[in-house]
C-alpha cells in the first residue's frame, strides 16, 4: 500500500485516500488551523451543531419514549461513527473525513423516522418534495446559524461531496438523474448547491464516504437485530432462518450452552459487527489495489468500499428478515401511523398559519412565493425532535396520539 504522512498532524494514508492537506477547500475561504486538519475541523463543527444535538430525541425505529435503551439517531450515528473510523484505519484513509460523514448522514431526518420523512415528503410533493440527504446538505450549508462569518458550518469540499454523495452518483455520465432519484429527479437543494460549487455529481464519492456509508449498513443490521429482540418483535430462534444468524447463533450456543438470553443476544451482534467489518475490509483491500489517488476513486465507475459478494447476501438476508419482522411488525406499524398523522396535522396547521411558528421563523415569511414559504415550514418541522413535535401538536389540537 502506498503511503503518504501529513507533517503537521502525523497522519499516515494509503495513496488513494483524501489528503486534507489537498483539499479543495471551502466555499468561503478561511485561514487554516495550527492544530486541526481540515477535516477535523469539519468533524467538530458538526459535532457542536444544533442539528447534531437534536439527534438524541429522533426516532430510529421505535419512538423515543417506549424504552431507555432502544437506538435513536443520535446513538445509531455514534455506533456508524465507530465502524466508519474503524474501516478507515485499516484501510489507510483519513479517519477524520469518514467520522465527519458518518456524524452527518442524518442530521437530515425528520422526527419519527423514515415515517415523518415520507409524511413530509408527502405534504411538499407540490414544492419539490423531502429528502433527508438534500435536507442534510441545506442544514451545514445554510440553516445552522452559528458563525458570524457566514451561514451553515462552511465545510470542506471533501465532506459536502460525500454527504451529497455516500450512497453513489446522483447522475449518469448523460446529465440524467441515476435510479434512485429517476422519479422525481434530483432535488432542487443539491441541484442548485451543485450549480454554485461543483460537487461532481456524475461521479462516485470517496472511499472515505464509501466506508461511512456501508458502516451505515452495518450498524442498520445490528442494532435493529438487537432492539428487535429487545422490543420482543421476533426471537433468537426467529433469527435462525437466516444461515448467517444461524451460524453465529451456533457458535455462541457450541462455546457457552445456556448462556442468558441478553449475553446471547450481545454476543451475536458483536459478531455481526466482528463479521461484516473484517469482510468489509478484506473486500475492499483487493478493490482498492492499485489505485493512487481519491480522484481515481472517484471516477473508478464502481463502489470500492464493499462487502463481499457472499456477504452482500448475508446483508440482504438481514435485511429481508427484518423488513417484514420488525418494520412491518403491527405494532409498528400502528405506531408509525400515528407519527405519521402528528406530521401531516403540523403541516397543514403551519400552511393555514405560518404565524403558529416561532417569530424568529416567521419574519418575512409574507414576502415569499408559494414555494419558499412551505419550504420554511418543512424546514422547522424537519428539525423537530419527537417530542417537540408532540409538545406542537397538543398546542394546536384537542386530541394527539400517546404513540405506544
Amino acid at each position: 500500500m502506498n503511503e503518504s504522512t501529513d507533517s503537521r498532524f502525523d497522519r499516515r494514508r494509503a495513496a488513494y485516500a483524501c489528503d486534507p492537506a489537498a483539499s479543495r477547500g471551502r466555499l468561503i475561504p478561511e485561514a487554516g488551523s495550527p492544530t486541526r486538519s481540515e477535516f477535523q475541523r469539519d468533524r467538530d463543527r458538526i459535532i457542536h451543531s444544533t442539528a447534531f444535538r437534536r439527534l438524541k430525541h429522533k426516532t430510529q425505529v421505535f419512538v423515543y419514549h417506549e424504552g431507555d435503551h432502544f437506538r435513536t439517531r443520535l446513538t445509531h450515528t455514534i455506533e456508524v461513527s465507530q465502524i466508519a473510523r474503524a474501516l478507515a484505519r485499516a484501510l489507510g484513509l483519513d479517519e477524520d473525513l469518514a467520522e465527519a460523514l458518518a456524524l452527518s448522514h442524518d442530521l437530515g431526518h425528520t422526527p419519527f423516522g423514515h415515517t415523518g420523512e415520507d409524511a413530509l415528503h408527502d405534504c411538499m410533493k407540490p414544492w419539490g418534495g423531502f429528502d433527508h440527504n438534500a435536507q442534510a446538505l441545506r442544514i451545514v450549508t445554510s440553516l445552522e446559524r452559528r458563525y458570524a462569518d457566514f451561514d451553515g458550518l462552511n465545510l470542506s469540499w471533501e465532506t459536502l461531496e460525500g454527504l451529497v454523495k455516500h450512497n453513489g452518483p446522483l447522475l449518469d455520465g448523460e446529465g440524467r438523474p441515476t435510479a434512485r432519484y429517476a422519479a422525481e429527479g434530483v432535488p432542487a437543494a443539491i441541484l442548485g448547491f451543485d450549480a454554485a460549487w461543483p460537487l461532481d455529481l456524475a461521479t462516485r464519492a470517496s472511499a472515505e464516504a464509501q466506508a461511512a456509508a456501508i458502516a451505515d449498513d452495518i450498524a442498520y443490521d445490528a442494532h435493529d437485530i438487537d432492539d428487535g429482540l429487545r422490543a420482543g418483535l421476533f426471537t433468537l430462534d426467529d433469527l435462525r432462518q437466516v444461515p448467517f444468524l444461524a451460524e453465529l447463533l451456533a457458535e455462541i450456543d457450541a462455546r457457552w450452552p445456556g448462556l442468558e438470553r441478553v449475553r446471547v443476544i450481545h454476543e451475536l451482534g458483536r459478531r455481526v459487527i466482528t463479521r461484516f467489518i473484517e469482510d468489509v475490509i478484506r473486500e475492499s483491500a483487493k478493490r482498492l489495489e492499485g489505485f493512487s489517488s481519491a480522484e481515481e476513486v472517484r471516477r473508478a465507475g464502481r463502489t470500492l468500499v464493499a462487502f463481499s459478494p457472499a456477504m452482500e447476501g448475508a446483508d440482504r438476508a438481514i435485511k429481508g428478515f427484518l423488513f417484514p419482522n420488525m418494520y412491518r411488525h403491527p405494532s409498528v406499524v400502528a405506531v408509525r401511523k400515528q407519527a405519521e398523522c402528528v406530521v401531516r396535522d403540523l403541516f397543514g396547521a403551519f400552511s393555514a398559519d405560518p404565524g403558529k411558528m416561532p417569530a424568529e421563523w416567521c419574519r418575512g415569511i409574507e414576502k415569499l412565493d408559494d414555494a419558499a414559504r412551505h419550504r420554511l415550514i418543512a424546514d422547522y418541522i424537519a428539525g423537530m425532535t419527537d417530542r417537540f413535535a408532540l409538545d406542537e401538536h397538543r398546542r394546536s389540537f384537542d386530541a394527539t396520539p400517546d404513540l405506544r
